[in-house]
């Protein structure tokens, strides 16, 4: 099992990283929800029938793993809420942001692809994260999030769409900076 371990993650970690890590923004979390990836995969990896790749079986466990980890925030999230009586709904936490560091190294425009994400769904940033971060084509999206090609398809559009929505939206703000800078010199 060792030997089968250590194949899986060098082969996959870095993309599994990646994947949870879009999700998460949060690095400490990431390296958390990856333990417990790695713990389920050795747990399992005797029930794997070879109906599907490695890749694909590893990053829907990951998916789970993910998902599982939301759903466990958001109740507790919730009981902390209810316990308080919330007078000043303006100043919310911002919660799972990236480290100024990470976003440093990445160049402008997937700084913004990386904001944008945030506006879409969680469906739609699971496929934009599985199809163009992680290189999956879609049939192997559909395997791991466990749809068809068709809403595979549909949600990748609905989730380009709104990429592009952002981006324009950014990039005008952008443009409107400069120009009044500009003006001003």
């Amino acid at each position: 099992m060792k030997t089968t371990f250590d194949h899986l993650y060098d082969k996959y970690h870095q993309d599994l990283y990646h994947f949870i890590f879009y999700m998460v923004k949060n690095k400490e979390q990431t390296e958390d929800l990856l333990q417990d990836v790695y713990i389920r995969v050795l747990k399992s990896y005797e029930f794997f029938k070879g109906d599907s790749t490695e890749k694909t079986w590893l990053f829907s466990i990951a998916r789970h793993v993910t998902f599982d980890h939301f759903r466990k925030v958001k109740r507790k999230r919730n009981r902390f809420l209810e316990f308080f009586n919330w007078e000043d709904e303006g100043e919310k936490l911002k919660a799972n942001q990236p480290i100024p560091e990470e976003v440093a190294v990445l160049d402008d425009q997937m700084q913004q692809v990386y904001h944008c994400l945030d506006n879409c769904t969680p469906n739609q940033k699971q496929v934009v994260i599985l199809r163009y971060l992680q290189g999956f084509n879609i049939k192997e999206t559909a395997e791991v999030l466990n749809w068809t090609t068709s809403k595979v398809k549909t949600t990748q559009h609905r989730a380009i769409k709104e990429l592009q929505k952002c981006m324009d939206v950014s990039t005008r703000k952008e443009d409107g900076n400069d120009a009044e800078r500009s003006q001003k010199e």
